[in-house]
């Protein structure tokens, strides 16, 4: 990467992560233009939102769709911003663009990340692939508290768990490469759980239906994974002085500037001036819509579940590989239980002759982009970089041809 300067840009769904290759943090910027609406016409786009000191009522201006980006016009306005001086600084005439994509994502989409990157941007050179694949050019050993590997090398064999905001994918990888015919989909996100909570806190308190930024902050703060789902449920239905789950959780005032926090149970509070949501078994039964989507009606198994369907969709011989090298990441994983939770299903379900080890970074949520900064400093890189004078020539099947993580002479993985 000698002289070429590289901006690494994990492309989520909920979030930009964004950096340049030789930084050593990157920012993470809200992948939304926000509105107030009802004839207020201030609008915030990207990093712009940390501004903003009322978010009661905003209404979001998404790219993606159920995962997939479909409305470029949003995007684009996102995108400028973050290369903007006032953010990034880039110019894309000069740099080279390492960017993610969703799994399993759409050729004529592909073709539009293309078309954009290199005719509207105008980027020196650039290379597209999937979040999990970056995950493991990570030191992947490091988040194990045994180590198996020599550090720095990429395992022969690991299974990536990537929680989002739109979905959950279960990617397993041999040597480097994703096993496509085993990788499964779960359609449940913070998305999907923060809605569940609107819908529940406007049934039985307040309508909070417009209030999406507020309950998602309530759902950071207050959620957990349990344990032992059924045995929580009955400690939520005790008398509040004996029940341990239950949270008093102060809403924000914006018009004094008050931000929402958890309060002290058994203080003495002047509840005039306060709204108090009382968070029990919401906590809990939240989160485990990730493990038991059938609660909202959803007939799809949990991420244990389908953990064991991924790995057994692979040849036997890699079962006990990928049960010794499973990484949690997404935003999804910062639930407090929550890889305690995966660890314990997974023992149960899972053949006693493997040994189970789930590895999580301290922030999943960057993971991707640090591996993708590592992968830039690499000489892969440049072997797998598709230049604006190429694609000016050949146009959208060289990208084909460079951005593939594999092909139909792979080894026979899969039984």
């Amino acid at each position: 990467m000698s002289g070429r300067k590289v901006l690494v840009l994990d492309n989520g769904a909920y979030s930009i992560k964004a950096g340049y290759a030789d930084e050593t943090q990157t920012r993470i910027i809200p992948n939304c233009i926000v509105t107030r609406g009802k004839g207020d016409k201030r609008s915030y786009i990207g990093d712009q939102l940390s501004t903003c000191t009322d978010f009661t009522g905003l209404y979001y201006k998404l790219p993606f769709e159920k995962g997939f980006l479909i409305n470029w016009q949003n995007e684009k306005e996102v995108w400028d911003r973050i290369f903007s001086k006032d953010v990034l600084n880039c110019d894309p005439k000069n740099t080279t663009l390492l960017i993610t994509e969703p799994c399993f994502n759409l050729p004529n989409v592909q073709q539009n990340y293309d078309e954009i990157i290199f005719e509207a941007y105008e980027f020196e050179a650039y290379y597209r692939t999937i979040a999990p694949w970056l995950c493991i050019q990570n030191d992947t050993t490091s988040l194990y508290k045994d180590r198996f590997y020599k550090s720095n090398e990429i395992p022969d064999c690991a299974l990536v768990v990537d929680s989002g905001y739109s979905f959950t994918h279960i990617i397993p990888f041999v040597m480097g490469r994703p096993i496509l015919p085993a990788i499964r989909r779960i359609n449940i996100g913070g998305k999907l759980l923060t809605n569940h909570l609107k819908e529940i806190v406007s049934f039985r308190y307040w309508d909070m239906m417009e209030q999406t930024y507020i309950m998602n902050e309530v759902k950071e703060t207050c959620c957990f994974v349990s344990q032992d789902f059924l045995s929580d449920l009955e400690i939520c239905r005790k008398n509040p002085r004996d029940n341990p789950i239950l949270q008093e959780y102060v809403l924000p005032d914006f018009s004094r500037n008050s931000k929402g926090y958890i309060r002290k149970r058994g203080g003495m509070y002047d509840q005039s001036d306060e709204q108090v949501l009382y968070m029990n078994n919401e906590r809990l039964s939240v989160p485990e819509i990730l493990f038991n989507p059938m609660d909202v009606g959803m007939n799809q198994a949990g991420i244990p579940e389908v953990i064991v369907e991924s790995i057994n969709a692979t040849h036997s011989d890699l079962h006990g590989l990928l049960y010794g090298n499973i990484i949690l990441v997404g935003g999804n994983s910062l639930f407090s239980g929550y890889k305690k939770r995966i660890e314990k299903d997974l023992r149960y379900l899972a053949p006693t002759e493997f040994e189970i080890r789930v590895g999580m970074s301290e922030n999943p949520i960057t993971y991707a982009w640090q591996g993708g900064a590592k992968f830039a400093n690499s000489a892969e890189f440049n072997e797998k970089l598709v230049s604006r004078a190429e694609f000016n020539e050949y146009g959208h099947n060289i990208c084909l041809q460079r951005f593939g993580l594999g092909d139909d002479d792979d080894i026979e993985m899969t039984e």
